[in-house]
C-alpha cells in the first residue's frame, strides 16, 4: 500500500514544492511506495522559480506541479493519508496551517525551514537560499524513507518523524 505524505506551508509555492518533489524523486530512486503531495492553507497560485529551478537541477521534472489548497485532501476522492508534515518557519513567527482533515488519520509533524523566499543578495542569494533548503528537505525525506512506515505504529512513526524534525 502506499504511504502518501502531504507536506503543507501557507502558499504553497516553495518548502512545501520542495518537499514534495525531493521526496517523489527520492522514493523513485530508492524503489520505495511513497507518494508526496503538496498544499497550502492560503495558496498563492504559482510556484516560486528558484523552488523550481533548485528542483530541477537536482533531476526533478516539475511540469505536473502546481500551487494548490489543501482542501482538495479534504475530499473523500483524497488519498489516505499516512503522514503530514508543516514545513514554515514557526520560529520567525511564520503563521503555520493546521491541518485538521485527512483521510486516513494522518501522523501530524513540524519539520520548520526558514522561507528562502526572503533571501537577501538579489537572485544569487535566492537560488542559494533555495538550494540550501532543497538540500536541507533533501536530507530529512531520505531519513522519512529509510521507516518501515508500513509496519510501525503510529506513536513510534510520530517519535521517529520529531527526531528526525529534530536533527
Amino acid at each position: 500500500m502506499t504511504t502518501n505524505v502531504l507536506i503543507l506551508c501557507t502558499h504553497n509555492s516553495a518548502r512545501s514544492v520542495l518537499g514534495e518533489g525531493m521526496l517523489n524523486h527520492l522514493a523513485q530512486k530508492l524503489g520505495k511506495d511513497v507518494k508526496g503531495f503538496s498544499a497550502g492553507s492560503a495558496p498563492s497560485g504559482r510556484l516560486n522559480p528558484f523552488a523550481l529551478e533548485a528542483l530541477n537541477h537536482a533531476g526533478v521534472v516539475t511540469s505536473d506541479y502546481r500551487s494548490k489548497s489543501w482542501d482538495e485532501f479534504t475530499t473523500q476522492q483524497a488519498p489516505p493519508l499516512s503522514i503530514v508534515i508543516t514545513v514554515c518557519d514557526s520560529a520567525a513567527a511564520e503563521t503555520c496551517p493546521l491541518f485538521l482533515g485527512g483521510n486516513g488519520q494522518p501522523v501530524k509533524v513540524h519539520w520548520g525551514y526558514p522561507d528562502p523566499s526572503n533571501a537577501e543578495g538579489g537572485d544569487e542569494g535566492k537560488q542559494r537560499a533555495f538550494e540550501l533548503t532543497r538540500q536541507a528537505i533533501a536530507y530529512r525525506m531520505l531519513q522519512l524513507l529509510q521507516l518501515p512506515v508500513e509496519t510501525i505504529s503510529k506513536p513510534a512513526l510520530l517519535q521517529a518523524l520529531n527526531d528526525i524534525g529534530a536533527s
